[in-house]
């Protein structure tokens, strides 16, 4: 498949169809969390419903709870199996560059003009879009293939503001690790370590004891 025969919409449809996603099965599971905040430890239970709903117990520590909540949400969001037309119908696709490292640019027009992905290895390389009010670039450095599509394994993100360019927030560097529970692959460890203004802080999120709901 040479990019030439391929257009810039298909090359970016076989990648975004290619990620992991749960059925419209997925029952929904509890867990335990261990939640480790720089020298701060926080245990409790998490549970995240068929409907992809959160909820995080045995967790006193309000800012704390916040972060272990935030986490479900985004492990569940990025779960949600939706067809390429539900999320890209309004856009169209052009390609860009061709990177040395033989990424394809992909540049959105319509809807969401603006925002650029890469497709490399039939895997999305590359995520910049503007959301809620800011742009946000996520780099993937390497995914884990489970058969049924890939998972993001080490990334990385940054946040700029659109009009200025000027940066928000931290610099922060990811990696996932997954394991099969039932049918489903479901993230146990998630390490963030974010870098703002020359200070350093790590988060670190361990699930355990996973049980499928009935």
């Amino acid at each position: 498949m040479t990019v030439t025969q391929t257009t810039a919409q298909d090359l970016f449809r076989s990648a975004y169809d290619n990620r992991y996603t749960w059925d419209a099965k997925f029952p929904g599971y509890t867990a335990d969390i261990t939640y480790k905040q720089d020298d701060q430890v926080f245990e409790g239970k998490v549970r995240v419903t068929a409907d992809l709903k959160a909820e995080v117990s045995d967790v006193t520590d309000e800012a704390a709870q916040k972060a272990i909540h935030g986490q479900l949400w985004e492990i569940a969001i990025h779960r949600i199996r939706r067809t390429f037309e539900q999320t890209h119908g309004e856009n169209t696709f052009s390609y860009g560059e061709t990177k040395p490292d033989g990424g394809v640019e992909i540049l959105v027009g319509g809807k969401n003009a603006g925002d650029r992905y890469e497709v490399k290895n039939n895997e999305v390389s590359l995520v910049h879009r503007q959301i809620h009010g800011v742009v946000v670039t996520i780099h993937t450095f390497s995914t884990q293939d489970t058969g049924e599509g890939y998972l993001s394994h080490t990334y990385d993100s940054i946040y700029h503001d659109p009009k200025t360019g000027e940066q928000k927030g931290g610099y922060s560097k990811f990696e996932d690790e997954y394991e099969k529970v039932g049918d489903y692959f479901i993230l146990n460890r998630r390490l963030i370590v974010t870098e703002t203004e020359g200070k350093v802080s790590q988060q670190e999120f361990t699930f355990s004891n996973f049980q499928l709901l009935a």
